[in-house]
């Protein structure tokens, strides 16, 4: 998963009320930001994260909406709309999800991205417009009739073509990120008129493998040029059985596609006003489909694809997703340092902090909390602490299958032999002397990670 939500000043409205609210969930976002991994994740925790996201965000919505009738808001309704699509929809969508897979890394990894980018999105758009900090981008939504006909008519086209029965999750799709996805955009215009219309279809990479890649034999489980290029063309033919069903692009043709980064996709969608934003679920992957009303073109967001350089511009489009995906990557091992001083935690966070991603708790309860929710590569443990001590803390951690293979080391202000006794009856990877010189702790550390030599 990519970072942290970081909050920002912008996300403020200057409602306290509604700010306080905001924090509190992306904190609970970044405590479940690292469940992606089922092996070592525990589900247990990810369930109860989760759960306490769910609860605490629908908590909010009421809260949001009471103050939004309170100063007499005009665009309540809408707004409440949005809320009630989240709630009653795209999160018991996601629930289904993890609980059918176990709460695999995938689907965990879906669930926050689309929570944290829903979060991100709404924020800074709809919240920000009950100040007048912002335009709502669902200004030119089509009425109810005319949204319910092109569902309908996506769903046949999803199923006459791939034999997937989908489901909306969504109809106020606001440009989250939902697993590795291939932005795929459409501008269709006429000789006379300046103007344009915007056609995005969103395909999580997942879901063109596993339906045209297998249509087309090909074995494979990543993208390659032969099957974006098959993808392409299925998404033309998929947009304009689209665009037959909307009077107001008649008489309107192709005129450019373009392969978006989601950095790019993001940029022009959160400018853009909406017609029709919808997000599915297929079984096999998500997918969206949104249109944007008539307006003036902005240049400049990304290379027109023509036939002269459609090959060039696919592979080039790959590479550059390729890399994109690898910088993603997290690279920094994980330590968690436990000790009741704050002088010796900052100090090893200080030691480490380049190299390594430390997490720091002033106790042993608050190291299981730690764990549990962000599991450690290596854990430094005070032995003695009061409350719940080192000894302890291990024992409860060994006592866990799902944690017990966690290397623990101890951290001591002690040296003597009747104390090294004590500390090696447990059996931990090693202990470390408080009072070594940071150059050797920090070394220690370093060798233990490249050899998983013994401290002993």
């Amino acid at each position: 998963m990519e970072g942290q939500l970081v909050w920002k000043d912008e996300y403020n409205i200057g409602v306290e009320i509604i700010d306080r609210e905001h924090r509190r969930l992306f904190k609970i976002i970044n405590k479940l930001f690292q469940f992606t991994d089922e092996k070592s994740k525990s589900q247990w925790a990810c369930h109860e994260g989760i759960k306490f996201f769910k609860d605490h965000a629908v908590k909010h919505f009421i809260e949001e909406e009471e103050y939004m009738a309170s100063i007499g808001y005009e665009r309540l309704g809408v707004h409440r709309h949005i809320h009630n699509e989240f709630r009653e929809r795209t999160l018991p969508a996601l629930e289904e999800e993890l609980e059918k897979t176990g709460y695999c890394g995938d689907s965990v990894e879906h669930f926050l991205g689309v929570c944290a980018g829903w979060l991100v999105g709404h924020t800074l758009m709809e919240d920000r417009a009950i100040t007048g900090k912002s335009r709502s981008r669902w200004m030119g939504l089509l009425p109810d009739k005319e949204q319910e006909y092109v569902k309908e008519v996506i769903l046949r086209l999803m199923y006459d073509l791939f034999h997937l029965e989908s489901c909306v999750i969504s109809d106020a799709y606001g440009g989250e990120k939902f697993g590795r996805g291939v932005y795929y955009r459409l501008i269709y215009g006429t000789e006379q008129d300046e103007e344009k219309y915007e056609m995005f279809l969103v395909f999580e990479e997942k879901l063109l493998i596993n339906t045209m890649g297998k249509t087309m034999g090909i074995r494979t489980n990543k993208l390659n040029t032969l099957l974006m290029n098959a993808a392409r063309y299925m998404a033309r033919q998929f947009a304009e059985h689209v665009k037959g069903h909307l009077p107001d692009m008649d008489g309107y043709e192709l005129k450019e596609e373009n392969l978006l980064t989601y950095d790019q996709f993001k940029d022009v969608f959160k400018n853009e006003r909406l017609q029709v934003s919808l997000l599915f679920d297929t079984g096999e992957g998500y997918f969206s489909y949104c249109t944007v009303a008539k307006h003036p073109l902005k240049k400049g967001s990304a290379t027109p694809i023509h036939t002269g350089n459609a090959m060039a511009e696919v592979g080039r489009y790959l590479m550059e997703r390729e890399g994109h995906m690898e910088k993603e990557r997290p690279l920094k091992r994980k330590v968690l340092v436990v000790d009741d001083s704050v002088t010796v935690r900052q100090g090893i966070r200080k030691l480490l902090i380049e190299d390594y991603d430390v997490t720091l708790a002033a106790s042993g309860t608050a190291a299981i909390r730690c764990i549990i929710l962000d599991r450690p590569d290596l854990i430094l443990l005070d032995y003695e602490m009061p409350v719940c001590d080192g000894q302890q803390v291990l024992e409860m951690i060994r006592s866990d299958e799902t944690l017990s293979d966690i290397p623990v080391i101890f951290l001591t202000g002690r040296s003597d032999l009747e104390t090294v006794k004590r500390l090696v009856a447990l059996r931990p990877e090693g202990y470390l002397v408080k009072d070594l010189r940071p150059a050797q702790i920090k070394r220690k550390i370093d060798e233990f990670f490249a050899k998983k030599v013994d401290f002993r």
